[in-house]
C-alpha cells in the first residue's frame, strides 16, 4: 500500500509503513548468517504470535501486566492528574489497544495513534476499538518504530493536542541500555518538538532469577510456542525452511547483565535453507531471539535523563517488581 495514500476502513485511518517484505528479508537473512546467529524480536509478532503474547500475558507466571494493571487500579487518579486529560494517545507497541484503552476514562484523550508491527492484528483491534468509541479520532499504522527515521506525522491527529507518548509492558527491555538511551532521545526529542510532550513508559525491575525465569518458561509451554513461532514467521518472510521439531526454546537469566536471554536451541544437526543460502547449525548451537533487560528505579530514572528528559516521576508496584515512570523533555 502506499503510505502516502491511507485505506480508510470504517471512521478511523490506518496507513501501511512497512515498506514491505523485502527489507525484513534482508534483515533475517543477515541476522541468521551471523554469528551468533539472531532474530529481533519484533518479529515475533506475526497475527499469531501477538495472540500468544496475549496468552502469556494471562499466566500466573508472567505478573508483569497484572502489577501494570493494579499501579493503574491504585494511583490512576494521580497518574492522570500528573498526566492531565485531553491530550492524543500515541500507543508505542499498541498490540490489541487494550492497556490504552483502560486508560481512555482516566485521560479523556482527544484523539488515538496506535503503532505496531504487527498490521492485520492492529486493524483488527483498531476495528473493534472504533466501534466502542465511536466519537474518538483513531488513527492506526504498521510500523517498524525500533528504526530510526521521522516519526509518521499523518497518525498525529488532532495536530493540535499534546501528546502523550505511550509505552506499557517491558518493551523497553529489549533494548540493550545504550540503545534504550538512543530510542528514549527520540522520543525525547518529538516530545520537544511539541508543546507539551511527554513520556508514560513501564519498566520490569530487577527481581530474583527464580521468578524471572518462571516467568519466560512457564508450565504450560505457551513462551515456548511464542519463541518458536519466530520460525513459522521467518519462513514467510525468508523463504526460509526451518522445521519447528528441530528447535527447542531455551530461556535464563544472566544476574551481571540484568538480563533474560531467550534462545532457540537446535535438537540435532540440521542445514536450513534461508532464501538463497544455506546454513548448517551444530546440535546445541542456538539463535538469540530477545534479550529482555531488567533495571533498578534508580538506573532507568538516569538512563531518561541521559536521553534527555528532565521532570520525572514513577509511580511502584513492589509486588511485581514493576515500575511506571512519566518523563518530560529538558527544556
Amino acid at each position: 500500500m502506499d503510505s502516502a495514500d491511507p485505506d480508510r476502513l470504517g471512521a478511523f485511518r490506518f496507513l501501511d509503513l512497512l515498506g514491505g517484505e523485502q527489507d525484513a528479508a534482508a534483515e533475517l537473512r543477515a541476522g541468521l548468517l551471523a554469528r551468533p546467529a539472531r532474530i529481533a524480536p519484533k518479529y515475533f509478532y506475526d497475527a499469531l504470535g501477538s495472540r500468544l503474547f496475549a496468552a502469556i500475558c494471562c499466566l500466573p507466571e508472567y505478573p508483569l501486566t497484572r502489577s501494570e494493571a493494579r499501579l493503574f487500579a491504585t494511583h490512576g487518579e494521580a497518574i492522570a492528574a500528573a498526566v492531565g486529560r485531553g491530550r492524543l494517545l500515541v500507543d508505542l507497541g499498541a498490540g490489541d489497544c487494550a492497556k490504552a484503552e483502560a486508560l481512555f476514562p482516566l485521560l479523556a484523550p482527544a484523539g488515538y495513534a496506535a503503532l505496531d508491527i504487527s498490521a492485520d492484528f492492529l486493524r483488527a483491534a483498531l476495528e473493534r476499538l472504533q466501534g466502542r468509541w465511536p466519537g474518538l479520532p483513531v488513527c492506526g499504522a504498521a510500523i517498524d518504530f525500533t528504526r530510526e527515521g521521522e516519526w509518521p506525522q499523518a497518525v498525529f491527529v488532532p495536530t493540535e493536542a499534546p501528546r502523550l507518548w505511550f509505552y506499557p509492558g517491558s518493551s523497553i527491555g529489549n533494548f540493550a541500555p545504550d540503545a534504550a538511551r538512543a530510542f528514549l532521545a527520540r522520543i525525547a526529542r518529538a516530545c520537544a518538538a511539541a508543546p507539551g510532550g511527554a513520556l508514560l513508559v513501564g519498566v520490569d525491575l530487577v527481581k530474583g532469577r527464580a521468578a524471572l525465569e518462571a516467568a519466560y518458561d512457564d508450565a504450560l509451554g505457551v513462551t515456548a510456542a511464542f519463541n518458536l513461532n519466530v520460525l513459522n514467521h521467518a519462513n514467510r518472510l525468508l523463504a526460509a525452511g526451518f522445521d519447528v521439531a528441530d528447535w527447542r526454546h531455551v530461556a535464563f537469566y544472566d544476574e551481571d547483565a540484568a538480563r533474560i536471554e531467550m534462545h532457540l536451541e537446535a535438537r540435532r544437526e540440521v542445514e536450513v535453507r534461508l532464501g538463497g543460502a544455506t546454513r548448517r547449525f551444530a546440535a546445541g548451537e542456538r539463535i538469540l531471539t530477545e534479550y529482555s533487560h531488567k533495571w533498578t528505579e534508580a538506573g532507568f530514572a538516569a538512563l531518561l535523563e541521559s536521553a534527555g528528559f528532565g521532570r520525572r516521576r514513577s509511580w511502584l508496584e513492589e509486588a511485581g517488581g514493576f515500575a511506571l515512570f512519566l518523563a518530560e523533555a529538558s527544556s
